[in-house]
């Protein structure tokens, strides 16, 4: 959730031609990450389960090129980018740990 927190504010600074191309793309691949959790943790089986934390896997390898776009674009700055790739990293690092788990 604070990943998702942290993608709406820096988005906020891209330029407004951007709104319905990078900067809304990139928010509905963060919101996505916390949403394909909540969503296979409701389900009947282990094996729905860990195909949602796959796509959540997805949605977080889709969130990182976003951010490296943005970055290329000059929308945010190189230290901004490796805070946020960090936060991934270890998001990404938890998740593996909970898709061993679950299985």
């Amino acid at each position: 959730m604070d990943l998702v927190d942290e993608i709406y504010g820096i988005s906020k600074i891209f330029p407004t031609e951007e709104k319905f191309a990078l900067t809304d793309q990139i928010r509905r691949s963060a919101v996505s990450i916390p949403v394909n959790i909540a969503e296979g943790a409701g389900r009947n089986s282990k094996k729905e389960f860990v195909q949602f934390l796959s796509i959540t896997r997805g949605s977080l390898y889709e969130t990182i090129t976003l951010l490296l776009i943005a970055k290329k674009r000059a929308y945010i700055d190189e230290l901004k980018f490796k805070e946020l790739s960090a936060n991934i990293d270890s998001i990404s690092r938890m998740l593996s740990k909970l898709i061993s788990a679950v299985k």
